[in-house]
């Protein structure tokens, strides 16, 4: 049983391998920028947590000193960053620093597959910075490079989804005939797994891939194919990455950092030229339709363990979430609903757990739905991105542009904190007072300045008419759609 770190763990891949890494016996040490997540892991003897951010290593908790090896799954694709290079090449040095403090033997990174090293993105040549970094240190590196990964909840997979499902016919720019290797998530946790003190591994680069190579428009063709949907795809020269990717923003979930680091890698051809790997590993990996199957059928069954909007925004958000669990009152707005319940408990619990997502919020839907439109292109998180599950809730989950802060089964009780752009922060708390008989439902807003409250008081009216809807709606027998 080794002793493993692995960073990034609330991410995607990070909280996967965790998961893996815990099948397998070994103990595991997760590295989070948040301080109150838990994932629900068993053993949780062999599960432990770290709190800190690579951007300020004098705050991290002490790391084990006998670490066997580290899972480097860090990147700051979340957010537009002034100088993404700089920020990534710091963060790894920083990293690198705490590491030697430690006994590890391996250091584990994922990357991006790298053809021409001379036309890369800024986001894939971020990800050849980092590896330069790790190259540098004198623990024995193992680096994966990876093509598209195609997974119920990643970035890659959902654009993909969006696009067919949602658009008959496209206009594409001319991205779409650069070339990639998609590969499926569960082949990447067993490549991931497998390089794991390794001594054949250390000191090399491998690609990833599946068994399949396409240009991004076959990838989009393919997968209307497996959904047996009619789509055509028109190729133009005139859209740039940049304005490309406001238009993924209008038909994606993904947020627009995101959206704008993956459509400028896709201009680069991401195939599987290395494979020293499947001499060490032979492995059979998935095709893109058995991996689509597999994602669909994880949707499906409503087992989606990680998705890409598990991370963060933190800009505004103290590492510590529970410092704003307890809702403030000092300098706050408010808006207060207390209405008498009609139905039972247990049905006003399942409403409330049930909020966002495809059910909506119960009151004027096209407004929540343009105030995400509004969000996303001003950088934010948008309403498109849903939630993980429709009826069950985790703290650190996302509710379309809200983040789970306390999710009290027991006495029904929510809070949720507003990721939006807001010049404020903002809180949406429900309680149920079953002494009383009635739902308390609370939307605290913190104005930063005159600004603030110049945007509290304009949205007044609206506030007025789909708070008070929504708090009936999930109080008393009215239909709910």
């Amino acid at each position: 049983m080794a002793k493993v770190l692995v960073t990034g763990a609330t991410g995607f891949v990070g909280k996967r391998i965790v998961y893996k890494l815990l099948e397998q016996g070994h103990e595991v040490y997760a590295l989070s920028r948040i301080r109150g997540i838990e994932l629900k892991v068993r053993p949780q003897s062999h599960f432990h947590e770290i709190y800190g951010d690579l951007r300020d290593p004098g705050q991290i908790e002490p790391l084990p000193p006998d670490l066997d090896a580290v899972y480097y799954l860090v990147h700051s694709m979340g957010n537009m960053v002034e100088n993404l290079l700089e920020e990534e090449k710091m963060i790894a040095h920083n990293f690198i620093k705490l590491l030697e403090k430690t006994s590890c033997k391996q250091i584990i990174y994922l990357g991006g597959i790298i053809e021409n090293e001379r036309q890369l993105s800024p986001h894939l040549r971020a990800r050849l910075v980092v590896e330069d970094v790790l190259k540098t240190s004198k623990i024995p590196f193992t680096i994966l490079r990876a093509s598209i990964i195609i997974g119920a909840g990643s970035a890659s997979f959902e654009i993909i989804r969006d696009l067919v499902e949602k658009l008959p016919m496209m206009i594409a720019p001319k991205w779409v005939k650069s070339y990639c290797q998609p590969i499926a998530i569960q082949d990447v946790l067993f490549y991931l797994s497998g390089v794991l003190l390794n001594k054949q591994c250390y000191g090399h680069i491998y690609d990833l891939g599946g068994p399949e190579v396409f240009s991004f428009k076959e990838v989009l063709l393919r997968y209307a194919s497996f959904r047996k949907l009619k789509r055509y795809i028109f190729d133009v020269p005139l859209l740039t990455p940049r304005l490309s990717s406001y238009w993924l923003v209008l038909i994606t979930s993904v947020r627009i950092s995101i959206c704008r680091y993956l459509v400028e890698s896709m201009k680069q051809n991401t195939r599987k030229l290395n494979t020293g790997i499947d001499s060490i590993l032979p492995h059979a990996c998935l095709s893109f339709e058995e991996a689509l199957s597999l994602a669909f059928q994880k949707i499906q069954q409503n087992e989606v363990v990680s998705t890409w909007m598990d991370a963060w925004e933190l800009k505004k958000l103290d590492a510590d979430i529970q410092q704003f669990i307890e809702v403030p009152h000092e300098g706050c707005l408010k808006d207060e609903q207390i209405v008498p319940i009609t139905v039972s408990f247990q049905e006003v619990k399942r409403r409330i757990w049930g909020l966002g997502g495809y059910r909506g919020w119960y009151a004027l839907n096209w407004a929540w739905r343009l105030r995400g439109l509004i969000d996303q292109f001003f950088g934010g998180t948008g309403l498109n991105r849903g939630r993980r599950h429709p009826d069950q809730l985790e703290v650190g989950d996302s509710i379309d542009f809200w983040r789970v802060l306390k999710a009290d089964e027991a006495t029904s009780h929510l809070i949720l904190f507003a990721e939006m752009k807001l010049p404020g922060e903002a809180w949406l708390e429900f309680r149920v007072n079953q002494e009383k008989n009635t739902l308390h439902q609370i939307a605290t807003f913190r104005p930063n300045g005159f600004l603030g409250r110049l945007y509290w008081y304009s949205m007044w009216p609206f506030h007025l008419f789909i708070f008070n809807k929504m708090a009936k709606t999930l109080a008393q027998k009215l239909v709910v759609s």
